[in-house]
């Protein structure tokens, strides 16, 4: 037997004990990292299970970071927001996947050239 031999190792049970592995942790709420609420409840999850579950959950998860997602709502809150030049492109990326009125493209309201008004946000360099 050569040093360069492999060996093939398989847990026999893999797929039921991983379903049970995830059955654990939702009902012990270990490591939930997001809760999402809808008509007035809270639930606790994984991003993971949703992004692998959801395109929609993995297209609206991905690459959101806390100052963004608090940004956003500054600006839906108040109608502006000053962003940091560093924050500006995963900010607008971040308004794009959610799809936020006034600042991510509104397809029905685009005109020939491709431009559209409501979606177009002044951005100024001037600080706060």
């Amino acid at each position: 037997m050569g040093a360069d031999q492999q060996f093939c190792l398989r847990w026999n049970n893999f797929h039921s004990n991983i379903t049970t592995a995830f059955e654990s942790l939702r009902d012990d709420e270990d490591f939930v990292d997001i809760t999402l609420a809808c008509e007035g409840r809270q639930i606790k999850a994984h991003k993971m299970v949703l992004s692998a579950c959801s395109p929609y959950f993995r297209s609206l998860l991905k690459d959101v970071t806390f100052a963004n997602l608090t940004s956003i709502l500054d600006f839906m809150y108040h109608g502006e927001v000053n962003v940091s030049h560093n924050e500006l492109a995963t900010f607008l990326k971040t308004a794009e996947a959610l799809k936020v009125r006034g600042l991510a493209e509104d397809e029905k309201k685009k005109d020939s050239e491709g431009y559209n008004e409501s979606s177009s946000p002044p951005i100024s360099g001037r600080a706060p």
